[in-house]
């Protein structure tokens, strides 16, 4: 009997797993590893449906965002308009104004013998406070318009000086020194040199920044609508794919998160649309018109004190004499019907603003025939005659004819900054709703995406 030997069976060792990478390098992987894994998931029907889910929820959130971002953007800016930039540049107009008038009152002060009358002194001693007032606030807010600091400067710096000689003027003046004409020339100089030039460059400033916003709140968001163009595009394409995979017409969940976009999307366009329309309106009947009305305002103050230099200098005020004749023509042209005053009435015609900037081109003709006089009664002698016919309150005197084209200037203006506020304030609230409705509806199209998928991907289990 023979017995046989069996060798022992040995198992092969069970290959070793790679052991995973840790640290950094594992960190590093894990971008790749997720790629491949939703590459592998997408090789399959309920992979891809899954990943497609994801992207489009993704992109519905973000022009979601994207919409929200941009529309509040465009709410904070038309907002801004009527709440600070348009305040600041009417301060701005404010300083140059009330600068100009400063110094035609003073002029006027000085065709008195002795003590000037308490009222152009009250008056002198009210605009200088009313431009610094202005100052202050056109000054608060200087960082991104133009060079509007460096205006301000100027402003503080100078404003003292002129005032100090003004006050040099006036105690030779009462003290019967004719140093006191030269002083008084010497402030005026430096006014028209150096304030006036600095309280224009600010008051443009402001302006143009009054401007650019005003532009840039009309602007289209493009970013957000290409998201919003490219989700429904998808949506689209994604409900295409579902019908020629699972013979299905409809999906329901697709359909109402197609709605919501398109509702957005057309909420969006017709909101802006009325939105730039208003706005461009308040610029162009309310903003432009106030710049135009704005400068021939400040012509007209400049020429009144032009007129009264004239009389101050006894018979050394040709120069005065030259620049009033030049300001004249630029209010209401050589033919009394255009100019500064023409053009403003253009703009407002068949607006509010129009009977006042009619009456204010009457006002200022009036106040050229009363100027015509006024010459006439100086050159021949007439010396006091003359200074009496430009100052007084007589309904025909130059002084008038200037007071009444300044009130309905003034008028004029403050109808066409309502105009603005009325027009911007309605873009703003053509706004209304829009931001909180954009995100809502693109909460809804992503839920609408995650339920319409979703029942696809019952059919699979």
């Amino acid at each position: 009997m023979t017995s046989t030997a069996t060798r022992p069976e040995t198992s092969a060792p069970a290959p070793e797993e790679p052991e995973g990478r840790s640290g950094i390098a594992g960190l590093l992987e894990l971008p790749g590893q997720a790629v491949r894994a939703v590459v592998r998931s997408a090789a399959t029907t309920p992979g891809r449906l899954s990943v497609i889910a994801v992207a489009l929820v993704l992109l519905s959130l973000l022009a979601g965002l994207v919409g929200v971002l941009s529309v509040q953007d465009k709410d904070n800016t038309v907002e801004g308009l009527v709440q600070h930039r348009e305040p600041m540049a009417s301060a701005a107009q404010q300083v140059y104004r009330s600068l100009s008038d400063a110094d035609a009152t003073a002029a006027s002060a000085f065709l008195s013998v002795g003590d000037e009358p308490p009222p152009l002194r009250k008056k002198y001693e009210q605009d200088i406070a009313e431009a610094g007032s202005a100052l202050a606030k056109s000054g608060s807010d200087v960082a991104d318009v133009g060079d509007a600091a460096h205006q301000v400067d100027i402003l503080n710096q100078k404003v003292p000086v002129y005032t100090g000689i003004v006050e040099t003027a006036r105690q030779n003046n009462r003290q019967g020194f004719p140093s006191g004409a030269s002083y008084l020339r010497e402030a005026s100089q430096l006014m028209r040199s150096t304030i006036l030039p600095a309280a224009k460059a600010l008051y443009e400033a402001h302006t143009a920044k009054l401007s650019e916003e005003q532009d840039s709140s009309s602007d289209v968001p493009w970013v957000a609508v290409a998201l919003i163009l490219a989700l429904i595009a998808a949506l689209v394409a994604t409900q295409i794919y579902l019908t020629r995979r699972t013979n299905r017409v409809l999906n329901i969940g697709l359909l109402v998160a197609t709605g919501c976009i398109v509702l957005s999307l057309l909420w969006g366009t017709v909101a802006l649309i009325v939105q730039g329309s208003f706005v461009a309106s308040g610029k162009t009947d309310g903003s432009s018109q106030v710049d135009v009305l704005v400068r021939a305002r400040i012509d007209a103050l400049q020429a009144r004190a032009d007129e009264t230099l004239t009389l101050v200098a006894r018979g050394d005020g040709a120069t005065y004499e030259k620049q009033f004749i030049g300001l004249a023509e630029g209010l209401v042209g050589a033919d009394g019907h255009s100019g500064l005053l023409g053009k403003a009435r253009d703009l407002a015609e068949g607006t509010p603003g129009q009977r006042k900037i009619e009456a204010a081109e009457q006002a200022a003709r009036e106040w050229s025939l009363a100027h015509i006089q006024v010459r006439k009664l100086d050159d021949s002698g007439q010396y006091q005659e003359a200074v009496d016919f430009a100052t007084s309150v007589a309904p025909n005197s130059a002084a008038a004819a200037f007071t009444r084209l300044d009130m309905n200037l003034q008028a004029a203006i403050d109808v066409c900054r309502q105009e603005f506020l009325d027009d911007t304030g309605a873009g703003n609230r053509a706004l209304t709703a829009l931001a909180p409705g954009v995100g809502v509806l693109a909460v809804l199209a992503a839920g609408g995406v995650t339920v319409g998928v979703r029942e696809r991907l019952r059919e699979y289990r």
